[in-house]
């Protein structure tokens, strides 16, 4: 066996378990509350340790699995958002759709609009924010993950969040871009923050928390 099929194969068995994971500990969330859902970059938002260390006085669940594409979400809306029927949900899905050999802006919005329409289906109440996808950073990046970058780098991620805010205005949901404080001046994800190009440490995700917490609080506040 090829070492690429070993690892697709780690993953594919990684995303499983995790998705098994989080179908136990549903059993025990308090329904009505904020779900954070997505693939890795939201998986990695230190969101449980930031509500306790600042006080934030919201009940959040991360429901986010790294290396899920909008296709894999489709599959799994039940475990990542129906089991925990939240009033708020707050979706960041779809970068890991970019570097796909097949990847247009297209059908990538169509299967984004599918997980849209699924999700009024099942709750018609729940008030649904998308996040605008990270800025990526070449430079920064392993070199072993390079070339995906490359693949998935910002004219690409321009181009999508474009037309992911297009897509939130037809579909009557919020669109929030919360990347000024992880942005640097020539549009790159600020190399201090970031891991290996994509994802962040937590001082990244807390500059994302100073932009995301006031468009949160007025959500929840004017429901």
């Amino acid at each position: 066996m090829e070492q690429l099929e070993v690892l697709q194969n780690f993953f594919a068995m990684e995303k499983a378990r995790k998705a098994e994971a989080y179908r136990r500990l549903n059993r025990y969330v308090k329904k009505g509350q904020i779900v954070f859902a997505g693939s890795s970059l939201m998986e990695q938002f230190p969101i449980y340790e930031f509500i306790q260390d600042l006080d934030i006085p919201y009940t959040i669940y991360n429901r986010g699995i790294g290396g899920y594409t909008t296709r894999e979400m489709r599959e799994m809306l039940d475990v990542r958002i129906y089991d925990l029927a939240p009033r708020y949900l707050i979706l960041n899905i779809g970068t890991n759709d970019l570097p796909e050999p097949d990847y247009t802006p297209e059908a990538l919005i169509a299967r984004y609009e599918w997980i849209l329409g699924d999700i009024r289906a099942h709750l018609p109440e729940v008030k649904i924010a998308l996040l605008a996808y990270y800025p990526a950073n070449v430079e920064a990046a392993m070199p072993q993950m390079r070339e995906m970058i490359r693949r998935r780098n910002n004219d690409r991620i321009r181009e999508a969040n474009a037309a992911v805010a297009s897509m939130a205005q037809r579909a009557g949901v919020r669109y929030w871009d919360v990347n000024a404080h992880i942005t640097a001046p020539n549009g790159d994800l600020m190399p201090e923050y970031t891991v290996d190009g994509i994802h962040m440490y937590a001082d990244g995700y807390y500059q994302v928390l100073r932009a995301l917490l006031p468009r949160l609080k007025e959500l929840v506040d004017g429901d």
